[in-house]
């Protein structure tokens, strides 16, 4: 159906690229690109490199990612990748520090946006991104690495996400919205 010359990308960060690949016959010419929502306005991409890719794939993946425009960094098909891997274990140990009590998402929030310079807090993320998301990822990169404490679920986002309270996309996550 598709020339030889067909690269194969895809842009998801929850799942493996190497398995996506090993779907293929043309698992050379396979790759990650992961784009950041919302991608007219974000620079970066993210672009995999699977054991199987080829140099001249990975090439072409970041000689197009700079012709629209993005700055591209490079990363092994490591769950998360680069970005999601340090954000998501982030948001999640903001969750565990509220279901702890050790301190409010409110106050959390305002600490991470004036301490660290962070444009939104963890809780105000995880309402965008939408709990539902995050627990997804969460759930793979548990089932992956169950023994990895930053991959570990949250019974308060599993309930939020039981009662349907997904974040701004329903009115409600851990903030309520109008």
């Amino acid at each position: 159906f598709f020339s030889r010359h067909t690269i194969f990308a895809s842009n998801t960060s929850s799942l493996q690229i190497t398995q996506l690949a090993n779907s293929t016959t043309r698992q050379d010419r396979f790759g990650g690109l992961h784009f950041f929502n919302p991608v007219p306005m974000m620079k970066l991409v993210e672009v995999i490199k699977t054991p199987m890719t080829s140099q001249k794939t990975f090439e072409s993946l970041m000689d197009f990612s700079k012709a629209v425009g993005k700055s591209p960094v490079s990363c092994k098909d490591t769950p998360g990748f680069i970005v999601n891997r340090l954000l998501v274990p982030y948001m999640m140990e903001a969750v565990r520090l509220f279901e702890r009590g050790d301190a409010s998402k409110e106050d959390i929030d305002v600490a991470m946006k004036l301490g660290a310079g962070y444009p939104m807090g963890p809780f105000e993320l995880l309402d965008y991104v939408g709990l539902d998301t995050s627990k997804y990822i969460i759930d793979g990169w548990h089932s992956l690495e169950p023994n990895n404490p930053l991959f570990a679920p949250s019974p308060l986002l599993n309930k939020l996400v039981q009662e349907k309270k997904l974040g701004k996309k329903t009115g409600e996550g851990f903030y309520k919205y109008k």
